[in-house]
């Protein structure tokens, strides 16, 4: 079992930045950030192999937010930009329990959920 916890959300102006950190009990292979706005399905923003550091970002994400690792703190990160208000949603970070090769897009292939953190993007 792997917990997941996330910090650093909060309310911000739009152009504003933030940074939200995921604590893992360990890392799996694959991790990952995901965010959800209220009446629409939750949304891959990027996924790490953590083996090597590569990272997969969906193509609406790139540009603005970047994921990262700190291995000796056991923490992924999420570094966002220029935030703009539709931006507003939970944020959540996830962790596949098995390595099958690849580190699939799809958020049901993800087992682990932090209880993720609001992010709110204010015009």
């Amino acid at each position: 079992q792997v917990q997941l916890m996330e910090s650093g959300g909060g309310s911000v102006q739009a152009g504003g930045s933030l940074r939200l950190s995921c604590t893992a009990s360990a890392f799996t292979l694959c991790m990952g950030w995901f965010r959800q706005a209220p009446g629409k399905a939750r949304e891959r923003i990027g996924i790490i192999y953590t083996g090597a550091g590569t990272i997969d970002y969906a193509n609406s994400m790139k540009g603005r937010f970047t994921v990262s690792l700190d291995n000796s703190k056991n923490t992924l990160y999420l570094q966002m930009n220029s935030l703009k208000p539709e931006d507003t949603a939970m944020y959540y970070c996830a962790a596949r329990r098995m390595w099958h090769g690849r580190c699939p897009p799809e958020r049901s292939a993800y087992d682990y959920w932090g209880q993720g953190t609001q992010v709110t993007v204010s015009s």
